[in-house]
């Protein structure tokens, strides 16, 4: 029993390493390089904890050549147009100027219903209104709208608009993140100042979030001014 639990373990931390190797995307953003490494983990990784009786080095060797394989095509990947499109396909436009381009949808081997239905979920139940969709070698589908079907932006209007930028992160359950205050030229005390104003502690506090126009706001709300 313990040997299985060690070997349990063991597997699990090899295969989350190999996991993140793989980089940060979806399941439905993997290359089928990528799902073919994902499949044969799997498997491997089931050996030493369905049998116990095969050496443990026996999946933990296949487990490492697949993570040097991994890393050594995506390394060359970054500076190989040709190998990106073997490993990974080519996007394909599916619709162009409101016209669907049936030679290349048969090509993707990519039906009608997958496309209407991509196109509602994107806000464009009439492929006549798109003018361009591009199927991405994710397997998602890249819409641009015509021009007078867009929503209007604050540049069509001819109005100049601040840009937002991402709030910044002070504290996320009771816990004061200091290298985001430290980013800003604040420390700890600058903190605990300002929400002592309202009565709290960071201890206190589920989420606090700095704004560009340096407003903090507690739990997405507004308490605490510049």
């Amino acid at each position: 029993m313990v040997d299985l639990v060690y070997r349990t373990i063991m597997v699990y931390f090899v295969v989350l390493l190999v996991v993140r190797l793989m980089g940060k995307r979806e399941i439905g953003q993997l290359s089928p390089f990528d799902f073919v490494v994902a499949i044969i983990v799997a498997e491997i990784a089931a050996i030493p904890m369905q049998s116990p009786s095969v050496p443990l080095w026996h999946s933990m060797v296949p487990l490492a050549v697949l993570a040097l394989l991994e890393i050594g095509l995506s390394f060359a990947a970054l500076h190989s147009r040709k190998l990106r499109a073997f490993l990974d396909g080519r996007p394909q436009v599916v619709i162009e100027g409101g016209r669907i381009l049936k030679e290349e949808m048969r090509r993707a081997r990519y039906n009608l219903d997958d496309l209407l239905g991509q196109l509602r979920e994107k806000g464009y139940p009439r492929p006549e209104d798109v003018e361009v969709a591009v199927l991405e070698t994710s397997g998602r589908l890249s819409v641009v709208p015509k021009s007078c079907k867009r929503p209007l932006t604050p540049e069509d209007l001819g109005l100049s608009a601040a840009c937002e930028g991402l709030p910044e992160v002070l504290v996320m359950d009771g816990e004061v993140l200091r290298e985001c205050l430290e980013r800003h030229g604040r420390d700890t005390a600058w903190l605990e100042k300002k929400l002592g104003e309202i009565g709290l502690h960071p201890d206190k506090v589920f989420l606090a979030t700095l704004e560009r126009d340096g407003r903090i706001l507690i739990n997405g709300e507004e308490t605490v001014h510049k």
